[in-house]
């Protein structure tokens, strides 16, 4: 798997790691549909302290390295100078307001992938045309809107940082190997219908040393390796402290092979950039890696993705 380095050989890959027809032909929510009113309700048990986790990260309107895209942040009406302004004025002036704008799709928002985010060869997953994903409309397929009601599972915390002692570095992959060695530690299986979370660190090494660009100085990130895993396995959806592909990219005909293997073969989808460093800590303290955890995107019609704030509960 390591080597699949040109388009023939990943299109392989794809055939054999593909989930088309699967739920049917009409099919859009892919892996979600591991989710299922048995799965939620085996989360819901878990839950024993009444304890939340974020597992994502802030959305802040700085320029960093690893900004793709500046958030912006435009105050509509503010408290400034309400406090000695006439009070016929102040009755005029009663609360604040923002404008927010963002590209959430990059290397540092917290924010959930759809099906719909990547391509291949014209295609995206079930087979639909690339072209239900216009300038105009949007993703006419695939949006996040599909997960309305949210995403409630059992979640599952690998954490190979701790496993291997050390944060991973620029360009090194996760292996399957090293996704069996965190289970065993942590005393855990990946079951189907699980959101799989895995730690590599990334995120801590910003917060200890500040921000770079993943593409130009590098990033871990599960390898593509990892595919048949997660498709054997039955994961729902994965989510890493990366933007989710190993960077030098591992294949450069293909460029970015994870989102193209989960999301197009699989429609196994992506939650790209989370913080899993209280998480981890939080796992660590009570010796338990699987917990209830709760996503819920914004309703954006016809979106290929959405910001997100992944909440475990323990």
């Amino acid at each position: 798997m390591a080597d699949i380095a040109t388009d023939t050989e990943f299109a392989r890959l794809m055939d054999t790691l593909s989930n088309w027809g699967r739920w049917g032909a009409d099919d859009q929510l892919g892996t979600l549909n591991l989710v299922t009113p048995a799965m939620r309700v085996r989360a819901a048990a878990l839950v024993r302290d009444g304890v939340t986790v974020t597992c994502a990260r802030p959305i802040a309107t700085e320029l960093t390295a690893d900004t793709t895209f500046q958030t912006l942040r435009f105050m509509v009406d503010s408290g400034e100078g309400r406090d000695t302004c006439p009070p016929a004025r102040a009755l005029e002036r009663r609360g604040a307001s923002e404008f927010i704008g963002m590209v959430f799709h990059g290397y540092t928002i917290t924010h959930v992938d759809t099906p719909a985010h990547f391509f291949w060869q014209g295609k995206i997953y079930n087979g639909r045309s690339c072209n239900l994903v216009t300038s105009r409309e949007g993703a006419q397929v695939e949006s996040v809107e599909l997960l309305h009601d949210g995403v409630v599972s059992r979640g599952v915390l690998l954490d190979v940082a701790a496993v291997r002692g050390r944060w991973l570095e620029s360009g090194e992959g996760v292996m399957p190997e090293d996704l069996e060695a965190a289970e065993a530690a942590a005393g855990v299986r990946v079951e189907p219908g699980d959101v799989l979370l895995i730690r590599t660190g990334y995120y801590g090494r910003r917060l200890a040393h500040g921000p770079r660009h993943p593409l130009r100085d590098g990033s871990p990130a599960a390898h593509v390796a990892c595919a048949p895993w997660f498709r054997a396995r039955g994961v729902a959806m994965l989510g890493t402290d990366t933007h989710n592909d190993v960077s030098p990219t591992t294949h450069p005909a293909v460029g970015h092979p994870l989102h193209i293997a989960c999301l197009v073969a699989m429609g196994l989808w992506l939650i790209d950039n989370c913080n899993l460093e209280e998480l981890a800590r939080a796992c660590a303290t009570r010796k338990r890696w699987e917990f209830m955890l709760a996503i819920a995107p914004l309703r954006l019609a016809n979106a290929t993705g959405s910001p997100v704030n992944p909440v475990a509960i323990f």
